[in-house]
């Protein structure tokens, strides 16, 4: 017998489809376990009848075998090849997917085995299936789609009396309106799926138990006064079910122990539990001396294992509930007159930094992937990430836990979640909440809050994005939050439209979102109107300058040729890799006005690209440092969200690194611009401020400022010794004689110095004659005109510069020292790491890029792969007025 290669592949997927089938998938109490893999098909190929369709030995062999636990229906069709990543994402090849395809329902199903028996309990447990699903076991109903409703309302359903020793499960999914379900929606960040996020995006769970069954592990903890300098009160709780039929007395003994290791505390304590009711675990305990987990530029990540078993009366375990959990304070105070949010993090004031997380597109897991965008995240020196309606997978968290950074969970904007009377920003009619519409959004913010409520990441949870929820589901949340044991602030709204029940957000909102000049952020005054919308005042939880266009690398694989020439041919083209049809940013109209202006129409896509990183390296830079210079100015500004840290696919805009994770100009002024240590320069004031973010840095500083012209000519050259004091920031140097006669334009380099001669910050500035005159009176809620554009046009006729680049490797990376021998500036120099084939080695951390160096300058840079990216093989190194280079490793 000769089988043909595809039969042969349909006879392997059978045949391992019994063995998995075959094997246990939890055999033991206390066992929980994800569905492993998925066969997938739509209801107009495999029928409605789930009945049927959930008994075992049904013939999937036509369905697509898909090998991950969770996928949402287009990322299964990429995980089982249907689609691919390179051919969807080049072009506009997104929008030529059938989207009618997911019109109907589809069907997951899944054939294991388990060992049922008396004694033996057995749980279905979901996290996360959008919009709504129809769930059948061994040919029976578990839930239909009006119950297991809402992209996060996990749902737990006690299955022993379906299961047999082989056990065929099928879940049905609807398809999911935004405007009409509780999904995960992309408002106008991106092109949306073709499915809407609809799937089994979370992981489907069994569990296994004895007579009582535990929830989640909630750890309440009480520091003292001063954290860390006395013990800290610790309390375990888990809500137990009895299954059986009469009254069952467990012993419940919980567990806390240091990660690192060390003696565990343990408590015991005996509890009878009626027949089939459920009550509360409640542990006690006292750390004497609690380890303080920090945000990661603040201090150290300690975390403690706490757990809650439950054994019956003859030892046997019957279940355990256990979490991962971290001591520290959170608190929330508005104590300003404009009612301005103020975050403290173990009684520290805590300017927050950070981006907009978006995931992928499709939803799709990859914990090496997140673990690198989280490493970017420190190295940016961000301390926080926002996800608005995007609250992940629970690997996420974990990893945060690891890494020492901040998250801001919360509901989005612009959807079914926001569909109050009073919003009147919707794209399209939306109906507003039914009682049961209410019910699904009580059980999505109980199981968020439970999955997130030991996380010491977390420090927030955002009920409202855009819009307060009403004076219904306000009390709802608050009540849900209260039986999670949260112990974190709330907050109403990420804007500034005030929660008429619970008080002012203390958060605003007002843009940009699109190209506005450096100087922006600086005209704070007066900051007590609203004509000053997004500068540097307050919290501001989403804002940019419509940044982050990715470098010509990465330019070259999603977009055609003709796509290519758009982007300098035709500047106010709408572009499909920018945010939706009908947004506001599907061109980049004004973004390439200031560009035109600024710099004179580009000559080539290099030179526009060129250009691009230069305008993202200057506006991106001034805000992260304006935000962190004006940290105690009268007004002061507490928090940014840069809008946004990444894209959900390849994007044009909205992003500090691209999809790709290539690192270009944007990253670099943001990493600049959030230096723990730094010296900014303010555009409007023309002074210069010296930062300290970080709790233990003081002493004497020196700061050292040169002026030179385009020719290289020193027009100032100044030395100031200060002091510098932790968590503060203060205007230091006043550089207005400095600047006084600038003839068109000139480089400001910025050194800030340790007493012992180590540069802690270098900064390089280019400022032309006059600033951008910003038009406040017409400003709209995505930007603020220009009515005069600064004039640049004057770098693109510097006298070339010859750099030289000598190369050192070392245990910790390859290091690089740059040296300008020329009596001019070296202007913009970027450097890429490359393997033998000429592509991006990444993920990778440059500790400086793009650099400007004065004549006779030299900077030394160190660069590091991640493990994992390829071996680097050559470093090509560019400038605006450099010739192109390519050093071999």
């Amino acid at each position: 017998m000769h089988l043909t290669a595809a039969a042969l592949a349909l006879s392997l997927a059978a045949v391992l489809g019994v063995a998995s089938a075959t094997r246990r998938l939890v055999s033991s109490a206390g066992q929980t376990a994800a569905i492993p893999s998925w066969d997938l098909q739509s209801s107009a190929k495999a029928g409605s009848d789930l009945a049927a369709l959930s008994r075992i030995d049904v013939d999937t062999s036509s369905w697509h075998h898909v090998g991950v636990s969770r996928c949402t229906l287009m990322g299964c069709l990429l995980e089982s090849g249907v689609y691919n990543d390179t051919d969807l994402f080049y072009s506009n090849n997104l929008s030529k997917v059938d989207a009618k395809q997911f019109l109907v329902p589809w069907l997951y199903r899944k054939e294991f085995a388990l060992d049922p028996a008396p004694g033996k309990h057995f749980l279905l447990q979901t996290h996360g299936i959008t919009s709504r699903a129809d769930i059948y076991l061994n040919g029976k109903q578990v839930a239909d789609k009006s119950f297991q409703a809402g992209a996060y309302a996990g749902r737990t359903y006690d299955i022993t009396s379906f299961l047999e020793k082989t056990n065929a499960l099928a879940i049905r999914v609807y398809p999911t309106s935004y405007f009409y379900d509780f999904g995960l929606g992309w408002v106008d960040w991106n092109p949306w799926p073709a499915d809407n996020g609809t799937g089994v995006w979370r992981d489907v769970e069994i569990k296994q138990t004895g007579a009582v069954a535990l929830g989640p592990l909630r750890v309440v903890t009480q520091l003292g006064t001063t954290p860390g300098s006395q013990p800290a009160n610790v309390t375990l709780k888990a809500r137990a079910q009895n299954l059986e039929k009469a009254a069952v007395t467990v012993t419940a003994t919980g567990s806390v122990a240091p990660v690192s290791g060390g003696d565990a505390i343990v408590i015991r304590k005996t509890v009878t539990i009626p027949a089939q009711t459920t009550v509360d675990i409640v542990l006690d305990t006292v750390v004497a001396k609690p380890a303080i987990w920090w945000p990661r530029q603040w201090g150290e990540q300690p975390l403690y294992q706490a757990s809650i078993t439950v054994a019956t009366a003859d030892g046997a375990l019957s279940d355990v509930a256990a979490n991962k959990f971290g001591f520290r304070t959170v608190k929330l105070t508005r104590t300003n007159s404009f009612n301005d949010s103020q975050f403290w993090i173990n009684n520290k004031p805590f300017l927050v930094i950070g981006g907009g997380y978006a995931p992928d597109m499709f939803l799709r897991s990859d914990p090496a992937k997140v673990e690198a965008e989280l490493k970017y995240t420190l190295d940016l020196g961000f301390n926080t990430i926002r996800l608005e309606g995007k609250n992940e997978h629970p690997e996420l968290y974990d990893i945060a836990d690891r890494l020492g950074i901040m998250i801001m969970p919360g509901w989005e904007c612009c959807d079914k979640w926001e569909a109050w009377k009073y919003n009147n920003d919707l794209a399209v009619p939306t109906p507003v909440w039914t009682s049961d519409d209410y019910v699904i959004a009580n059980n999505s913010m109980i199981h968020e809050a439970a999955m997130m409520q030991t996380h010491p990441s977390v420090f927030v949870y955002m009920t409202g994005s855009d819009y307060y929820p009403d004076e219904k589901a306000t009390p709802m949340y608050a009540n849900a939050l209260k039986e999670a044991d949260w112990q974190l602030p709330a907050v109403s709204s990420a804007s500034k439209r005030g929660d008429t029940f619970t008080g002012p957000s203390g958060m605003k909102m007002e843009g940009p979102y699109d190209w506005v000049p450096p100087n922006y952020w600086y005209d704070t005054e007066p900051a007590v109107v609203e004509s000053r919308f997004g500068a540097a005042f307050g919290f501001n939880t989403e804002l940019s300058p419509g940044a982050g266009t990715p470098d010509l690398s990465s330019l070259k694989r999603f977009l055609s040729k003709s796509d290519l020439d758009d982007l300098w041919k035709n500047p106010t083209k709408p572009l499909f890799h920018m945010s939706t049809e009908t947004s506001s940013f599907h061109t980049r109209t004004i973004y390439n006005a200031a560009l035109w202006k600024r710099w004179g129409a580009p000559t080539s896509l290099e030179d526009y690209v060129l250009k691009v990183q230069i305008s993202d390296y200057e506006a991106v830079r001034s805000q992260f440092e304006a935000f962190s210079a004006l940290w105690n100015a009268q007004r002061p500004a507490t928090g940014v969200i840069y809008w946004m840290l990444t894209g959900a696919f390849p994007s044009l805009h909205w992003n500090i690194w691209d999809y790709y994770m290539h690192p270009a100009g944007g990253y670099f002024g943001a990493k600049i611009g959030s230096r723990l240590e730094h010296v900014a320069y303010d555009y409007v004031r023309k002074t210069v401020s010296l930062i300290n973010r970080s709790l233990d840095r003081s002493g004497s500083r020196v700061i050292q400022v040169q002026v030179v012209d385009t020719a290289g000519k020193l027009i100032s050259n100044s030395s100031t010794t200060v002091t510098t004091t932790p968590n503060t920031s203060k205007s230091v140097v006043d550089l207005t004689k400095a600047l006084k006669d600038i003839k068109d334009v000139v480089f400001v380099r910025l050194l800030l110095l340790d007493t012992s001669g180590n540069v802690l910050s270098r900064n390089v500035y280019w400022l032309s004659k006059a600033i951008d005159v910003l038009d406040w009176e017409n400003s709209d809620w995505f930007y603020t005109p220009v009515t005069k554009y600064s004039d640049y046009t004057a770098l693109n006729k510097l006298d070339p510069a010859t750099v030289t680049a000598k190369i050192t490797k070392g245990p910790a990376g390859t290091t690089v020292l740059l040296e300008n021998q020329s009596s001019v500036p070296a202007f913009f120099i970027s450097l890429n790491l490359v393997d033998s084939a000429g592509k991006d080695v990444v993920p990778l951390i440059w500790s400086d890029n793009y650099v400007t160096l004065l004549p006779n300058d030299k900077v030394s840079l160190t660069v590091s792969p991640f493990a994992g990216a390829a071996v680097p093989a050559a470093i090509e190194i560019s400038g605006k007025n450099v010739a192109k280079a390519t050093v071999r490793l």
